[in-house]
């Protein structure tokens, strides 16, 4: 059966309202951006997203924060984006902040089957609470869950109709992690190729990971903070 899909519209549609997503990206680099842009535009809704952060206002996750389709965010960085703030602050969505080293250890541990942790991150804060906790050394740990979802929306720089993946520097970020912890892996590419094009000795992503691949267009490729020498 082949992996590959027509186009963003047609991988969203797989996706029924309530699913649990993880969103690579790492600020406004390396996101799916056709995948989240077909995901507004189809309407689904009273989703939870887990993703480092949460767009900017009108560009990534954050279109789909201003259209209400999102009911849960688990992020660890969400600074930039004035309706998630607005959101949070009044209750009207639902927000569970992570350490992000936490943050990538669970998606991690989710994809390597692994049943939990414990880190040091976090104890005797608000993080803690409701968790088991214990003396490591003479030192305190916190016990973490991993983090799985329904779907994992993925960006590559390159990818073959197999699904091995290839990324490209920063780009890559929290997207391999993310990869190895759903249940069905989509990840869009900005190069569609053969099998055999890539060379194994580079590829991050076996296919074995990745349920559904398509060919992105149109990347905005946006600078978070232009900032320029007086």
């Amino acid at each position: 059966m082949s992996k590959v899909l027509a186009s963003a519209a047609e991988a969203v549609a797989l996706v029924p309202d309530g699913a649990t997503i993880m969103m690579g990206g790492f600020g406004v680099c390396g996101l799916p951006e056709n995948l989240i842009d077909a995901l507004h535009d189809r309407g689904t809704r009273d989703l939870t997203i887990i993703s480092n952060n949460a767009g900017l206002d009108g560009f990534g996750i954050g279109r789909m924060l201003i259209t209400r389709q999102v009911r849960k965010m688990i992020s660890s960085y969400v600074g930039e984006n004035k309706e998630f703030e607005r959101q949070f602050l009044s209750g009207e969505l639902d927000v569970e902040l992570v350490p992000q080293g936490t943050f990538a250890e669970r998606i991690r541990a989710a994809g390597a089957g692994i049943g939990g942790f414990f880190t040091p991150t976090g104890y005797g804060t608000l993080v803690a609470e409701g968790k088991e906790t214990r003396i490591i050394d003479g030192k305190p740990y916190v016990l973490e869950s991993p983090l799985h979802a329904d779907f994992a929306f993925v960006r590559a720089w390159k990818g073959d109709r197999q699904g091995n993946l290839v990324y490209r520097k920063t780009a890559r970020n929290f997207n391999p992690v993310m990869a190895t912890a759903a249940r069905v892996t989509i990840a869009e590419v900005e190069h569609l190729v053969e099998p055999g094009e890539i060379d194994p000795d580079h590829v991050v992503t076996p296919g074995i990971f990745v349920r559904h691949i398509l060919k992105g267009e149109k990347y905005e490729r946006r600078i978070e903070k232009r900032t320029t020498r007086p």
